[in-house]
């Protein structure tokens, strides 16, 4: 098949691209580049997908129309998928503009994209911050979603609502996929698993924030990668919505039109974590204990049995499993950025 990929010089576009790439499928890229963390790491990832002559890269903001379409010109593509993104809670504090540029203007682009060229499927990258601080847990996707946190979150939840009505007006099948804390070898150096693994090989403390009584639904990348590809192949419609006592289908009585949780529903305590990577490193961490951060959430659970009922597959990933992987990867790219 032919696929339109949002933000594949990202962490969770370059394991999707990569995978599909090795599947015998043709993958159009489109990414910015820009400079929220290092790029040398998203052009080593980049320089991976190049080696595939079924992959092309278009480089643009997703603000920048032309761009978009050019890179939709040069894919034709079956299935868009959309993952670029202005990520992080913390940073939309600092930065509130980029993220209504990216997240709400960029995604509104994508939309009108999907208007025009009516792919058998859009999928949009949303993600469990949109959950807020809801205490009601594992998160179901039936719960509601009207109280967020942080801006990152807003914003996605606005990308949900307009991708609702495009869907309702000009018929195209949508889902909308909600990430829970994924990890992975070539992760963001912005994420927790990152910024601790690099402060405890090189014996800096670490912030552990909430005092450490935080937990997360840890999703390694491959699995991710794994629901995503499995929920491509199920565009929203009145012939495969799920019926029966035990789950509850987010499918629109107005539109094709799903939510989607991806997350193992096995939430992991902070400190569990922070433990998983001294193992994994041989080496052991400085806690510098802090408060909880403006904008951030206690815990993140999902409840994944949506995922289950239409996929038949659920994140199954062991915390120490993955964490070793990072990390085995993490030295190697040490060692390889410190060359550079």
């Amino acid at each position: 098949m032919r696929f339109l990929i949002t933000g594949t010089a990202g962490f969770i576009g370059f394991h999707l691209a990569r995978r599909l790439l090795a599947e015998g499928h043709s993958v159009t890229g489109f990414d910015g580049m820009t400079r929220y963390y290092d790029v040398r790491l998203k052009q080593a990832r980049n320089a991976i997908l190049a080696q595939s002559d079924r992959f092309r890269m278009v480089e643009g903001m997703l603000e920048d129309r032309s761009a978009l379409y050019q890179a939709a010109e040069i894919a034709e593509p079956e299935v868009i998928i959309h993952l670029a993104a202005q990520a992080g809670v913390r940073y939309s504090i600092e930065a509130p503009e980029t993220y209504v540029d990216s997240n709400l203007t960029g995604s509104w682009a994508v939309l009108e994209l999907a208007r025009a060229l009516q792919p058998q499927h859009l999928l949009m990258a949303s993600t469990s911050s949109i959950y807020g601080a809801n205490p009601t847990v594992p998160f179901s996707e039936t719960h509601r979603a009207d109280e967020p946190l942080s801006l990152y979150a807003a914003t996605k939840k606005g990308m949900e609502a307009m991708a609702h009505s495009y869907a309702h007006l000009f018929g195209v099948p949508s889902t909308m996929f909600r990430f829970f804390t994924v990890y992975g070898p070539w992760g963001r150096p912005d994420m927790a698993l990152f910024k601790f693994s690099d402060a405890i090989l090189n014996d800096r403390p670490i912030d552990v924030y909430g005092h450490g009584q935080m937990a997360r639904d840890f999703t390694y990348i491959d699995d991710l990668v794994e629901a995503v590809i499995r929920l491509a192949a199920v565009p929203p419609h009145e012939d495969n919505r799920v019926t029966g006592d035990t789950v509850v289908d987010t499918l629109s009585h107005q539109a094709p039109f799903r939510t989607v949780n991806i997350g193992g529903g096995q939430p992991t305590p902070l400190m569990d974590f922070i433990r998983t990577i001294e193992a994994a490193t041989g080496r052991t961490a400085r806690l510098n204990m802090m408060e909880m951060q403006a904008g951030d959430v206690p815990r993140t659970y999902a409840d994944p049995s949506l995922l289950q009922a239409l996929t038949g597959y659920t994140p199954d990933t062991p915390i120490d499993r993955g964490v070793s992987a990072f990390v085995d990867w993490f030295r190697e790219w040490r060692v390889q950025a410190a060359q550079a």
